[in-house]
């Protein structure tokens, strides 16, 4: 099974193509803010490394969040475009649980944590259960460090940007349960890999994304408050538009280059 999957919840940006679980081309970079330039031309790119059209994949997957707004709308709408033009299947995953498979198998509670916008931090807990499934123990919270710290109540694995922003405060918060390891480097940055391997998955199981999207926000987006109070169209629903209508031009121009050859 091949699958595209994005996530831009944050200002790293990863794109990957993966075959079940073989890994067939990648690419991350800072994009903070510029998302919605860059994302498109890195799918282009993996597309072009790996040789493939987007009429070989069985489905498409994206990050929901929670993380930034602007991220999540991009990769999101970027997503149903995609859909829009080509039919394929679409499954949404949760951000902090595409991290915390990227410490699969381990023996605690491991924490994934993002920084939020408004000085706060996103954050979740799972546990690796014994049949190797990753279960939440807790779900997607938002919140001060030192609420963070007083939802640990064991050794936990702790890693992300929000550890790296305020691991100080959440340290200095724990309650006498609680103790903390900080997992490896390579899980603190988002991947669309695990976002992949959690994608496809979903997709075996036929749990994919119907007409209506709700991005994992936890808190409220401003620009969700704008839109109601604008009665206008909003920014996924153009960008979804825009992307649609470039995929399908280039399929169409694909398309008539093979009539003529």
């Amino acid at each position: 099974m091949k699958i595209l999957a994005v996530e831009t919840a944050t200002a790293w940006q990863s794109v990957a193509i993966l075959e079940d679980d073989l890994i067939l081309a990648m690419h991350e970079q800072e994009a903070g803010g510029v998302q919605g330039s860059l994302l498109l031309p890195a799918i282009d790119r993996l597309l072009s490394q790996s040789g493939l059209q987007l009429s070989d994949f069985n489905g498409l997957a994206c990050s929901i969040g929670p993380g930034s707004f602007t991220g999540i709308r991009v990769g999101i709408a970027t997503c149903l475009g995609l859909r829009g033009a080509t039919g394929l299947p679409f499954v949404l995953v949760p951000t902090l649980e595409a991290m915390a498979r990227s410490l699969e198998a381990a023996t605690v509670p491991v924490c994934p944590m993002l920084v939020s916008r408004r000085g706060e931090v996103y954050w979740a807990i799972f546990r690796w259960a014994d049949d190797q499934r990753l279960n939440r123990v807790l779900s997607e919270q938002v919140g001060t460090p030192k609420a963070l710290a007083q939802s640990l109540t064991e050794h936990t694995i702790v890693f992300g940007a929000g550890w790296s922003s305020m691991g100080h405060e959440i340290q200095a918060a724990l309650p006498r349960s609680a103790t903390v390891t900080v997992g490896p480097d390579r899980a603190f940055k988002p991947s669309a890999i695990q976002v992949a391997r959690i994608g496809i998955e979903r997709l075996r199981r036929g749990e994919v994304a119907g007409e209506v999207i709700a991005p994992l926000y936890v808190q409220r987006a401003e620009a969700e408050i704008q839109y109601e109070r604008s009665g206008g169209v909003s920014s996924v629903a153009r960008r979804q538009k825009r992307v649609e209508t470039k995929i399908a031009e280039r399929m169409g121009r694909r398309s008539r280059r093979r009539s003529h050859e």
